[in-house]
C-alpha cells in the first residue's frame, strides 16, 4: 500500500511540474503596467489611454493603439487570453476591432518598437495579423504581412458568427506549431496557415478608437 502510495505521490508531483514548466509567462494586471514588459504605441488622438484596473488591461483609445509584448517569442506556444469590447456610453466606446499582430519582426530595424500608433506605420513589418470586427464591425480578415508593403490576404469571414457582440467576453488562443500557425475563439479555430512564415517574433494586442479589456493572459509552450 505504501509503495502504490508513494508511486501516485512522484506521479502527481511530475505531472504538476511538468504542467507548471509549460507556463511561459501569465500576467493577472492587478498592478500598474509594467513597462519592462509591455510597450505601448498609442496616436495621440482625442482623450486616450492604456491603463491596468480591477486585473484587467484597459485599452481606451480614440485613436490606433498596439501594445506589445516586449520579449521575442521562440519555438512552438500558445498565447491565451480573454478580451471584451465595451460599448456602455464611453467616449472612446465603438464596436470594432478586436486585433492582434504576431510573429512581429521589422526587416529594416532591430528595434521594433518605433511607432505611434497609427495603423499604416505596421505595413513594413513582417507578421500575421487578425482585424476581428474591424472596420466597425462589418470584417473579420486574416493577414499575413510580408514586410515589404504587401498585406496579404489569408482568409476572411464576415458573416455575423465572426463579427463581435459588444460586452461578450471572448476567449482567444493564439497557436505557433510545426511550421504553421492558428486563430481561435472560444474554442472553435477560425484561421489557420500551414507553411506559413515561421520564426521569432513579437505579440501584440491591437486596437482603434473603442474601449476594450483584457484579462488572464498566459503563454505556453507546446
Amino acid at each position: 500500500m505504501l509503495r502504490y502510495f508513494t508511486f501516485f505521490l512522484l506521479l502527481f508531483v511530475v505531472l504538476t511540474s511538468a504542467a507548471q514548466r509549460r507556463v511561459l509567462k501569465k500576467y493577472d494586471f492587478n498592478h500598474t503596467l509594467d513597462t519592462t514588459v509591455w510597450v505601448v504605441e498609442m496616436a495621440n488622438v482625442g482623450n486616450s489611454g492604456v491603463y491596468t484596473k480591477k486585473g484587467k488591461l484597459v485599452l481606451d483609445t480614440k485613436g490606433g493603439v498596439t501594445v506589445w509584448y516586449k520579449y521575442a517569442l521562440t519555438g512552438s506556444y500558445r498565447i491565451e487570453f480573454e478580451r471584451t469590447v465595451l460599448v456602455n456610453g464611453g467616449e472612446n466606446d465603438r464596436l470594432s476591432d478586436l486585433n492582434v499582430f504576431w510573429q512581429a519582426i521589422d526587416p529594416r530595424n532591430s528595434n521594433l518598437f518605433t511607432r505611434k500608433g497609427t495603423f499604416e506605420e505596421y505595413d513594413s513589418l513582417r507578421m500575421f495579423y487578425v482585424g476581428m470586427g474591424g472596420n466597425t464591425n462589418t470584417t473579420t480578415r486574416f493577414r499575413r504581412y510580408e514586410g515589404d508593403g504587401r498585406k496579404t490576404l489569408l482568409a476572411e469571414k464576415n458573416d455575423q458568427a465572426h463579427l463581435l457582440r459588444a460586452n461578450k467576453t471572448y476567449r482567444i488562443a493564439i497557436i505557433v506549431q510545426n511550421g504553421s500557425t492558428s486563430f481561435w475563439v472560444d474554442g472553435q479555430c477560425v484561421f489557420s496557415a500551414k507553411g506559413q512564415q515561421q520564426g521569432d517574433g513579437h505579440f501584440g494586442f491591437r486596437s482603434t478608437w473603442s474601449r476594450q479589456e483584457i484579462s488572464n493572459f498566459r503563454i505556453l509552450y507546446l
